[in-house]
């Protein structure tokens, strides 16, 4: 075997209906557990799981693991049990659980984990419910309880701004910024993506809030920088290069205070080809 240990990601999509609403509970209970969620009556998704996983390449074929095997695995274990399926009445793991992202994720992980091959770990994964709507899960082989579960949200606002800094000159400028120090300015179509952890509701399924989240993110960001200069208009960029690095900053001291949960990254892109990242997972 190699030294090195390399991760291979896996994707695979299915479609699935669900719904928020739990057998055994009146609907006074249910419309108090999920709140706007609850409902009757499924509602469906095409999920896309991203999943990773890990090991030493092999010295003859050179593989962590064939990638037939996983897909046989997630085939057998995941895919056969939930495609085409509605969750809460034909998968038995939710009879009486919630069928949360959150917990279609933590399933995801017992059932794949425990049946790869040999000298292979299951790192994590991503869960897209919606473009829009995720979860990620981390696992430490060691630590069972070391896992970390956290909600994925993306948003779009729309602001112009000039790349300038007073402090060097004219040509100074035009030579390190480009077409970017246009004096007229440029605008973007940013899309922010915020990574937040939270304690798993057992009732629920659920660890963070999305209403309350949305409703952060819409007050602290998308009314200040959504259609305005972020360099005439937004206080915490004033006198700063309103670099997408120095956007991304402001954002995260902006929003670490206030969001339900734990902020773990902040990921804002400027176009689709570059994005600009920060995360703390301490």
């Amino acid at each position: 075997m190699s030294g090195r240990t390399v991760r291979m990601w896996r994707r695979v999509v299915f479609s699935s209906g669900h719904r928020y609403w739990m057998e055994g509970h009146s609907e006074e209970e249910n419309r108090l557990i999920f709140g706007r969620w609850a409902s009757r009556f499924n509602h469906g998704h095409n999920y896309v799981l991203e999943l990773a996983v890990s090991g030493r390449p092999h010295p003859t074929n050179g593989m962590v693991v064939n990638i037939k095997t996983v897909d046989a695995i997630v085939r057998e274990r995941i895919v056969s049990w939930v495609d085409g399926r509605s969750l809460n009445d034909e998968v038995p793991a939710f009879r009486n659980r919630s069928t949360s992202l959150e917990n279609v994720a933590l399933w995801i992980v017992d059932e794949v984990g425990q049946a790869l091959p040999e000298g292979t770990e299951l790192d994590g994964l991503h869960l897209y419910e919606k473009e829009d709507l995720w979860v990620e899960l981390m696992l430490d082989s060691k630590n069972r309880e070391g896992r970390k579960l956290a909600v994925g949200r993306r948003y779009e606002f729309a602001a112009s701004h000039r790349l300038h800094c007073d402090r060097l000159s004219e040509a100074e400028n035009r030579g390190l910024y480009g077409k970017c120090n246009h004096p007229a300015g440029h605008g973007h179509n940013y899309v922010l993506e915020v990574t937040v952890e939270g304690e798993l509701d057992p009732l629920t399924g659920m660890s963070v809030d999305l209403d309350e989240l949305d409703r952060v993110v819409e007050r602290l960001v998308l009314e200040r920088y959504d259609h305005r200069n972020l360099d005439v208009d937004v206080p915490e960029l004033q006198g700063k290069v309103t670099t997408s690095e120095n956007v991304a900053i402001a954002i995260w001291e902006l929003l670490a205070p206030e969001v339900p949960g734990r902020l773990r990254r902040v990921r804002l892109f400027e176009t689709a080809r570059n994005a600009f990242e920060l995360e703390d997972w301490s």
